[in-house]
């Protein structure tokens, strides 16, 4: 029987010692290249062709919102999924990642399972599914702001990319708002800004509303985020199971 070739993964942080503990927690889902700045990244990801890339924010020659953009641009890459790390420490490091097209963004320090899932989402046939997605079952108020006017909608659902908000009035797509909700059993608010990426109606409610995906998002607001959605899913044969959360 022939053996199955392995995956490329290419990981690219000009701290050896993430280079290293990355390339560890991988070693599992194939094979692990690694760069230490990123010029020598897009070097090696034209050459190699890896099926995955991890790279850090901050590299020296080259942001990691820029490598992502050339990998996203270059004719043979364009489809090579990039997962963004960012030191967690400025939220508009996560907009510049969001709109630099990355595949997923995680924060340092990195959590091996967290890190594991992303990959092995990407990596899988099942690449273009979106992350775990939590629906309410009851409402949640959201006040959307823009610009110097705002309107108050509700929240159908939540994932670590961005919130479903139910409301009457339209926004144009690509509009950039500010919003302002609390997650059930949490009393600091969470404040992130977000863009329109679609308008219509919500799949399970059928309720007219936008998709909103999160531009900066601090730590603490990424950290309520991913603790709230790992509280309502079950890891089950490898995926993640969503359930409804009534507040």
């Amino acid at each position: 029987m022939a053996r199955r070739e392995r995956k490329k993964i290419l990981v690219a942080d000009d701290t050896r010692l993430f280079r290293e503990l990355e390339a560890v927690f991988l070693a599992r889902l194939g094979t692990i290249l690694t760069a230490s700045t990123g010029s020598e990244a897009l070097e090696i990801a034209r050459r190699e062709q890896p099926e995955i890339m991890i790279v850090d924010f901050d590299m020296p020659d080259m942001c990691g919102d820029n490598l992502c953009r050339a990998i996203k641009a270059d004719r043979d890459l364009h489809r090579t999924p990039v997962i963004l790390v960012t030191s967690g420490h400025c939220a508009e490091d996560h907009a510049r990642a969001v709109r630099a097209q990355a595949d997923d963004i995680l924060m340092k320090p990195i959590n091996r399972i967290q890190l594991g899932l992303s990959v092995s989402r990407l990596l899988g046939d099942d690449r273009h599914l979106a992350p775990a997605r939590i629906p309410f079952e009851e409402d949640l108020r959201v006040r959307v702001v823009r610009a110097n006017a705002s309107s108050w909608g509700v929240m159908r659902d939540l994932s670590r990319g961005g919130v479903f908000v139910e409301s009457a009035g339209k926004l144009p797509l690509d509009t950039e708002v500010d919003l302002d909700f609390r997650l059930p059993d949490v009393r600091k608010p969470l404040r992130p800004s977000a863009q329109v990426m679609w308008a219509g109606l919500h799949p399970r409610s059928r309720a007219p509303g936008m998709g909103l995906r999160f531009l900066a998002l601090d730590r603490p607001s990424t950290h309520q985020i991913d603790s709230f959605i790992q509280q309502y899913t079950t890891p089950r044969g490898g995926k993640l199971a969503e359930t409804g959360v009534t507040s």
